[in-house]
């Protein structure tokens, strides 16, 4: 099962950005596309954006703000934070899909694989 680990994350000020990066170790389906969760204390995980199985997504929140992005080999995922408001701190978690041997959805854990997260924090 593939490895995901994000690192980008940090602590900004209103109007500020950040890069998220998630490095892909091991094999996973790369027709199925990959995502970015976020999950705000107190609140269910919510599916950001996510990219490789048809036109980028976004969280209507975001659109315009963020921007999805992978390199060539599919090994590596970005999501390019710009504008941050205080709505926008959460854990961040790349995710892929296939964990039962077929896409599914970003919307059944099920057939996620997710990272350890990385905290982005937002203050005014």
């Amino acid at each position: 099962q593939p490895q995901l680990q994000e690192s980008g994350g940090g602590s900004v000020q209103t109007g500020g950005s950040l890069k998220l990066s998630c490095k892909v170790r091991g094999y996973y389906f790369r027709g199925c596309g990959m995502a970015w969760f976020r999950q705000a204390q107190g609140k269910e995980r919510e599916l950001v954006s996510s990219i490789g199985d048809g036109s980028p997504t976004y969280l209507d929140s975001v659109k315009g703000r963020f921007t999805i992005s992978q390199d060539a080999a599919q090994t590596n995922l970005f999501l390019q934070m710009n504008f941050l408001q205080t709505e926008d701190t959460a854990v961040y978690y790349c995710a892929a899909r296939g964990r039962r041997g077929y896409c599914g959805s970003w919307l059944t854990p099920a057939d996620l694989y997710l990272g350890q997260g990385t905290q982005v924090t937002v203050s005014s």
